[in-house]
Parts: C-alpha cells; structure tokens; sequence
C-alpha cells in the first residue's frame, strides 16, 4: 500500500469551503461569471490571509458558553449538452463549558457528470481542548478522510487519526508566542481495495507568532507525525503585512516532507495580496 497519510497541525481547526465552479448564471456578456470568478479569488486570498490569525495564540480564548457554530451550502446543476451536478457541505459546531471546548467540523463534497460521480468526499474534525491555565492545556484531536471512489491499491480510501496529549505555552504574551504540544495517537489507513495498516504514532506541533508591529508579524507553525509507516513533517513560514486597512500582503513557505517518498520534500512558495481603492 502507498503511504500517503495525510498530516495536521494537533491544535488548531482550519476547515474552509471551496466550490470548484462559479455558482452565478453565466451570461452571454460574460459579465457574471467575470464577477463570480473574481468573487472566488477575493475569497481564497482572504482565507489564507485569515489562517495567519492563530485565534488561540494568546491566554485562554474566549467562546461563548454553549453551543454555537456556522454551516453552509453549496450547489450547481447543469442540463442539456452537458449534464453535470455538484454540491459542497461544510458545518462547524462547537460546546463551550467552562475551560472544556470542543469542536466539531465537517466538509462533504459530491460531484457527478453524465450520470456517474466524480467525487464523493468527506472530511471530519473532532478537536477538544481543556485549559487548565493560561499556560498549561490538553487535547484530543480525532480526524478522518475518506474518499468514495477509491478503488485502487494506491488510492487512500480512508485516512483517520485519533491523538491525546498535553500543551504548553512556553512565551505567552500579546506580542510574542510560542506554544508546543505533543502526544500519541493511533493512525488508520484503508485503501481503495479494502487493504488496511493501523499503526501507532507520536504527534509534535510548535506554534510562533511574533508581531514586529501592529502590523508586521511572522508565523511559523510544525508539526510532526511519526509512525512506522514514514516520518513527516509539515512546516508553514509566513510574513504578514498590513499597510493599510486596504492593503495587506502575506508571503508564506510550506515545506511538506515524508521519508517514504522518493522525493522527500515538496515545497511550495505563496503570495497573497490584498488591494483595495
């Protein structure tokens, strides 16, 4: 079976929704699908903009006690020539009670062209957390992935993985922080022909926010998954910058490594630009 699990970060619960397709009517002009494409790529600048902002960096956050939580719906279907449907699903509850917070998040995708799917996936997160101070916290974090049209032994059907461990924040202050965590789980992989591997592991993740001003700050977040299957780590380094309240820039560097592939890292450069006028 190909290894190919995927890694994620133990602490914090990035979920965003993305529909492949302009959902607006497309007229003879061009005009809608232009302000429909233009719309998503406003959307995805503002979604890695946003994943720069750690909500939990800092102290204990602060949700509203009880339960809360966001959900939205997309879909497109598409008759004559071309027969074709998608609809994408994401919700996010989460309790708060006290110091305990947890939250539940879940993305689906379905697609299908001329009467056969296209993709059938689905990806859930279950993330709790109990504060015990401002400094000291511990986690349970469950993930799974699946994929219904696997039907290969390189495909990943399913990929799931359950963790617990403890959390320190190490510096701890509105400009600078720096947060660890680590702890064993158990990680499960399916492949498309029903061959399975459950193997034990040991997660590691590191969290750095610093603000050079209010509105320059770096951020660097690891994490580590190590198993028998491969060693992989995933390292995010991005500079934030905000001139003005309508012109902010983000340049970021992803390095993905896995010691099972032939190649071992993969990295990737991003630049994200807002301009407003």
């Amino acid at each position: 079976m190909t290894k190919t699990f995927r890694l994620f970060g133990v602490s914090t619960l990035a979920l965003t929704l993305a529909g492949g397709a302009a959902f607006g009517q497309t007229t003879l002009t061009g005009t809608d699908a232009l302000n429909d494409r233009i719309d998503d790529i406003d959307e995805a600048v503002a979604d890695d903009l946003a994943r720069s902002e750690d909500a939990a960096r800092y102290g204990n956050p602060e949700y509203r006690p009880g339960l809360s939580g966001s959900a939205s719906l997309g879909y497109s279907g598409k008759t004559g020539n071309n027969e074709s449907q998608e609809l994408s699903l994401g919700a996010r509850l989460r309790h708060n009670s006290g110091n305990f917070v947890q939250t539940i998040g879940v993305v689906l995708d379905y697609a299908e062209s001329g009467g056969a799917s296209t993709k059938e996936d689905v990806f859930g997160v279950y993330d709790a957390n109990y504060y015990f101070n401002d400094r000291f916290y511990g986690f349970v974090l469950g993930r799974v992935e699946t994929d219904g049209l696997a039907s290969a032994a390189g495909d990943v059907k399913t990929d799931a993985f359950i963790g617990v461990g403890p959390g320190w924040r190490i510096i701890n202050t509105p400009e600078t922080t720096w947060r660890v965590q680590a702890g064993v789980g158990v990680s499960y992989l399916e492949d498309g022909i029903g061959d399975s591997t459950t193997e034990s592991a040991v997660i590691a993740s590191s969290r750095v926010f610093h603000a050079f001003s209010p509105d320059l700050f770096m951020t660097n977040d690891t994490d580590i998954l190590s198993s028998d299957a491969a060693l992989r780590i995933n390292n995010d380094l991005g500079l934030n910058y905000r001139m003005t309240d309508t012109f902010s820039t983000r340049v970021s560097y992803l390095t993905e490594y896995n010691d099972s592939r032939d190649i071992r890292a993969d990295n990737k450069l991003g630049v994200s630009l807002v301009v407003g006028f």
